[in-house]
C-alpha cells in the first residue's frame, strides 16, 4: 500500500434550475477533469436548491471531510443569488463588499457604457476575509477563502476560473488515464478486469457498458498515478479481450 498523501475535494451544485432540469450541469465534469491534472480526487459532488439553510447545511456536512470545497451557481446580481450569504453564514462571518471586485466591476461596466447598478455591485459581496479568483469572462470575480472556492454557474466562466487557479492548489500526483473500449458484454469480462486491478496494485479500472447498433459494449478506463502501471494495465486487458475473442479498441469505441 501506498503510503502517498491523496488530496481530495467536493462539489456542492446550487440551483433550482439543476434540480428541475431545466439546465443541464456540465460544471461537475469540466472541475472533475482540472482536479485529475491538480493532483487532486473529486471524491463527492452534491446538488442542492436556492434555499440558504441547505446550502449552510451541505457546506458544513463537506468542508471538514475533504481538503477543497467548489460551489457552483448562486453569485450573479439577482435576488436569488445566495450562495455568499450562506458561505458567511457557514464560516460565521459576515458580508462585505470586496474594494478590489467593486473596482473590477466599475471598470468592466464603465468599458462597455453602462452603470455599476446596486444589482450589479451585489457581485462584489464576498465573506468577510475572503480572496478574489479572477474572471477574464464577465469581470465578475469569484471568491477563495479558506478551502473553498466560489464559481459562476455558467460554464464557460467556470472554466476560466478554473484556469486562474491552476498551479494555485496544494494537490498530490496527476492521475493518468487511458480508454480502451470493445464489444463485449460486462458479465464475460468481469474476471478479467478484476484480475488486472489485482496485477496492477494503484491502478483502477471503469467500465462503463453501452448499447448500439443493436450490440453490447464496454468502454474501459485505465487510471493510476503511474503512467508506466497504466500502460502495464492496459497491456494485458488488450491481450485478454482479444484472446476472448473481442478485440480492443485504443481510445474507446
Amino acid at each position: 500500500m501506498s503510503d502517498e498523501r491523496i488530496w481530495t475535494a467536493a462539489v456542492l451544485v446550487i440551483g433550482d434550475e439543476i434540480l428541475s432540469g431545466r439546465t443541464q450541469d456540465r460544471n461537475v465534469a469540466q472541475i472533475a477533469t482540472w482536479l485529475d491534472v491538480q493532483g487532486i480526487r473529486l471524491r463527492e459532488v452534491r446538488i442542492v436548491p436556492d434555499v440558504e439553510d441547505e446550502i449552510v447545511a451541505a457546506l458544513n456536512a463537506i468542508r471538514a471531510r475533504y481538503d477543497y470545497v467548489f460551489t457552483t451557481g448562486g453569485i450573479g446580481p439577482t435576488h436569488d443569488d445566495i450562495t455568499v450569504d450562506a458561505v458567511a453564514r457557514a464560516l460565521g462571518v459576515g458580508v462585505v463588499i470586496h474594494p478590489a471586485a467593486r473596482a473590477i466591476l466599475e471598470r468592466y461596466y464603465s468599458a462597455r457604457g453602462a452603470e455599476l447598478t446596486d444589482a450589479r455591485l451585489r457581485m462584489a459581496r464576498v465573506p468577510d476575509g475572503a480572496d478574489l479568483i479572477p474572471n477574464r469572462m464577465s469581470g465578475a470575480p469569484g471568491i477563495r477563502i479558506g478551502n473553498l472556492f466560489v464559481m459562476a454557474g455558467v460554464p464557460h466562466i467556470t472554466a476560466g476560473m478554473l484556469d486562474a487557479l491552476t498551479g494555485e492548489l496544494e494537490g498530490g500526483a496527476p492521475l493518468v488515464a487511458r480508454t480502451i473500449g470493445a464489444w463485449a458484454p460486462e458479465s464475460e469480462i468481469a474476471d478479467l478486469l478484476r484480475q488486472g486491478e489485482k496485477d496492477h496494485p494503484g491502478v483502477a479500472i471503469g467500465s462503463y457498458p453501452f448499447f448500439r447498433e443493436g450490440r453490447t459494449g464496454a468502454n474501459f478506463v485505465v487510471r493510476s498515478t503511474d503512467g508506466d502501471r497504466v500502460a502495464a494495465c492496459t497491456a494485458m486487458l488488450i491481450a485478454g479481450l482479444e484472446s476472448l475473442g473481442y478485440p480492443a479498441t485504443d481510445g474507446g469505441i
